[in-house]
């Protein structure tokens, strides 16, 4: 199990750990305790280098895990943004720190079917198309790539080519053998 969630760690959240992005979230496929365990070994690891992990959700019955990997400040800033708490007041989070607001996102993951779209903004998604997806349902999007975009289409594919090929980069990497823990650009 440890080199399966490894490998998903390294192929999902490659620009989480290159500073590019502020968080990535996967789903893994496993024995929950197993996946839980591995969350917690890779939490540890990581959290020296300013990225922390979080299981949002568990799924016994489908045997599978939701995780949440974040650069814990460059997360802090963009839930600290005025416009960033406002709208999650308006989604119905109760004004807290950052932890504080990752436990709400936790709760509403386990209570909701689908996820909750406000998961875009804890994931450094722009608000304008967090808020964009939420009110044109999905719809009506002016680029796709790793999200929706409801603004500037050329600006969203060039940050969706950055995404995609470090992502590329960083697969062939950790393939050569470069552990994880090495591939980490410091915040």
């Amino acid at each position: 199990m440890e080199d399966v969630f490894e490998k998903a760690l390294a192929e999902q959240c490659a620009p989480t750990l290159a500073g590019v992005k502020a968080a990535s979230l996967f789903r893994i496929s496993g024995e929950t305790g197993d996946l839980r365990r591995a969350a917690l070994h890779w939490d540890r690891l990581l959290a020296p280098f300013g990225i922390r992990l979080r299981v949002l959700k568990t799924c016994p019955a489908a045997q599978a895990c939701m995780i949440y990997v974040y650069r814990q400040n460059r997360v802090h800033c963009i839930l600290a943004q005025p416009e960033v708490r406002a709208f999650l007041v308006r989604m119905g989070y109760r004004p807290a720190d950052t932890e504080s607001l990752l436990d709400q996102l936790v709760r509403r993951f386990c209570l909701e079917e689908a996820y909750p779209h406000e998961i875009g903004v804890f994931l450094g998604y722009p608000l304008e198309d967090v808020e964009g997806f939420i009110r044109h349902r999905g719809r009506n999007f002016t680029c796709c790539g790793q999200w929706k975009c409801y603004g500037d289409p050329a600006a969203a594919a060039a940050c969706f080519a950055r995404l995609r090929a470090c992502t590329l980069a960083y697969k062939r990497l950790y393939e050569s053998g470069i552990p994880i823990t090495k591939l980490i650009v410091a915040a």
